[in-house]
């Protein structure tokens, strides 16, 4: 009988050996670094693990992967790495980074057969990015004060002001944030404020930095001198420039988006969020501006579903201790529209969301599905191209909120009542938003090629 089971043993190993090896389209032997893991990695994983990247190391030399070549294979076997949250089953998006079966085998396989590093002719040229962006050099660079931030335990909100002169008006096609400390920058929600040199005498007056926890934040706020100098409000671009985890800003086509930039004025970033942090640090945020040659001649909107937005959360988003929820949210387009980037957003006891359009008809459109949330990767998702919308779909947001001890992310051990009432945006609050940008239909707009 042991025989019989050490025979069956032998020959499953073997058969599920043969059977890995027979999906790649090389002897698992063969597979090397320069040849075969180098361009899977260059393709999906340094546009973070790099040198100036957001990622804690660089995977960008064989001696750079061999150090983490285990750490490698148990991520991206898991699924965690790279990180890609939404379901590529469900819709596709500008800047997937999905590895193939086959992609995840060859670095399992070759992990297992010695990692190998290959012919030092075959490694191919390693991607190059912009020092400081993602998008490219920018035409203007503007740095937020210097923040110092104290070890601590809780989430520490800020309203920044960055003001600039830049000599003439012009034209904008895309505003990038930058985080300093990429990995304790929760988010931002910038905005900007276009002053005309007959209202405002010196932009650059007041203070810089207001501490929305403070006890005299309106006092802080008057003393950043927003307004006008006749204490009128200044033209204002809501939405400029926002941050979250994980976002990779996408440049639309030429005419698409963008706004005008004054020749003074400022960039506020209201509500930039810090997360809990135990050691001291200092933040250097920037923000990259990227001009355009001619002013937009099609103007993108936002709509806003769910919490701080346009549409009420049913039930209303108060998850008690030891309960799992599903909460929804919707709106009705009352045009047709081009829908180009979504943006979920839920904090940490969300565990998955949904999008969907639904026509007169009846028809679905898909939008995003979120199967496993994850707060550490919210990302703008912009479509390959335009997704229309018809006028009268109702656009239906799904989410699923966990507040029980099997949520290893809930920030209460017990589990207390937690909800979206006050919208403090604090980390261990919760949020059910769902952002969309849009731009008013023309016939044709599904051919329109948004990124590669």
């Amino acid at each position: 009988m042991q025989k019989i089971l050490f025979l069956f043993f032998v020959f499953t190993f073997i058969s599920c050996t043969q059977q890995e090896t027979e999906t790649l389209s090389i002897p698992a032997e063969k597979l090397t670094f320069t040849e075969h893991i180098a361009p899977i990695l260059y393709k999906n994983c340094v546009v973070c693990h790099r040198s100036d990247g957001i990622a804690p190391f660089s995977l960008i030399t064989y001696k750079d992967v061999w150090r983490k070549k285990k750490t490698i294979v148990n991520v991206t076997q898991r699924g965690f790495m790279p990180p890609w949250p939404a379901d590529p089953n469900y819709s596709h998006f500008v800047g997937e980074r999905i590895l193939t079966k086959e992609e995840k085998l060859m670095l399992k396989l070759w992990v297992k057969n010695g990692a190998k590093e290959g012919p030092a002719a075959a490694l191919p040229k390693a991607p190059k990015f912009p020092n400081g962006s993602l998008l490219g050099t920018p035409d203007l660079t503007l740095y937020l004060d210097s923040v110092y931030l104290e070890a601590h335990g809780q989430d520490k909100f800020l309203t920044v002001k960055i003001p600039f002169s830049i000599g003439k008006d012009t034209f904008v096609k895309a505003v990038e944030f930058v985080p300093g400390m990429g990995n304790n920058v929760h988010h931002m929600n910038g905005h900007l404020l276009n002053y005309s040199p007959l209202k405002k005498a010196n932009v650059f007056d007041g203070t810089r930095v207001a501490n929305e926890q403070a006890n005299n934040f309106d006092e802080q706020v008057l003393k950043l001198k927003l307004k006008n100098d006749d204490g009128s409000d200044p033209d204002r671009i809501h939405s400029a420039v926002n941050y979250l985890p994980g976002v990779y800003p996408v440049l639309y086509p030429a005419g698409i988006g963008g706004f005008k930039l004054s020749k003074i004025g400022a960039f506020v970033a209201s509500d930039i969020h810090y997360g809990p942090s135990h050691k001291t640090m200092i933040d250097k945020s920037r923000i990259n501006v990227f001009y355009a040659a001619k002013p937009p001649t099609r103007p993108t909107f936002e709509l806003m579903l769910g919490t701080n937005g346009q549409s009420e959360i049913i039930p209303p988003l108060v998850v008690p201790p030891n309960r799992i929820i599903t909460c929804r949210t919707k709106g009705i387009v009352p045009d047709d529209i081009s829908v180009l980037t979504l943006n979920p957003h839920m904090h940490l006891l969300g565990t998955s969301f949904k999008a969907f359009g639904l026509t007169e008809q009846g028809d679905t459109i898909k939008l995003i599905s979120i199967p496993r949330w994850d707060f550490r990767w919210q990302y703008f998702y912009t479509f390959q191209k335009p997704v229309k919308l018809p006028k009268g779909t109702t656009i239906i947001v799904e989410g699923v909120f966990d507040n029980t001890v099997n949520n290893p992310n809930n920030p209460n051990n017990p589990p207390k009542t937690v909800s979206d009432k006050r919208a403090t945006m604090k980390t261990s609050d919760e949020m059910f938003q769902f952002i969309i940008t849009w731009m008013p239909y023309k016939a044709g707009d599904e051919s329109i090629i948004l990124g590669k």
